[in-house]
């Protein structure tokens, strides 16, 4: 039996095939902030509800903890660039809308375009380690066409070629 170790885990986990996504929030100032991410997975179809794992070093964690409600953009595979956009830890939380086509949903940020957009009301959180779990209920939203932004092997992609 082999022994887990942190290398093991992360070498295992670059095989596990991900949606990518950008979770947003109106921080305590007003202003919104989000972040890109890939720990997200549905968590319950009655009633509809996701789960969105948030590390605590983030500057959107405490916006995302304390928010009633947050939305949840699953990205299109022509959407690269909001993840990179949003997953650069040095852009300010607001530089990261600026230029892009957004708008407030009463109180949360909804960026357009992105291949569906869920409303969620923060039902439950839970810290562990160094992440805190959101649990959502669906609150609305919309869906688009178009195929999905696919996170695997330290890349993200829609078709995932084999490897060089």
């Amino acid at each position: 039996m082999a022994v887990i170790t942190d290398t093991l885990f992360r070498e295992a986990m670059t095989h596990l095939a991900s949606g990518v996504a950008v979770i947003t929030a109106r921080r305590a100032d007003g202003g919104p902030c989000g972040i890109a991410a890939t720990s997200l997975t549905s968590y319950s179809a009655h009633p509809p509800a996701l789960l969105v794992s948030v590390w605590h070093g983030s500057r959107c964690h405490d916006a995302l903890a304390a928010s009633e409600h947050f939305g949840v953009h699953l990205l299109r595979s022509d959407e690269l660039y909001l993840a990179e956009r949003f997953a650069n830890r040095e852009l300010d939380p607001t530089e990261k809308f600026a230029g892009l086509d957004w708008h407030w949903d009463a109180d949360v940020p909804e960026l357009g375009g992105t291949l569906a957009y869920l409303r969620c009301m923060r039902a439950e959180n839970f810290v562990r380690y160094d992440h805190t779990i959101l649990i959502g209920d669906l609150m609305g939203g919309r869906l688009e066409e178009g195929e999905p932004l696919v996170y695997a092997r330290r890349r993200m992609d829609w078709l995932m070629q084999p490897m060089d």
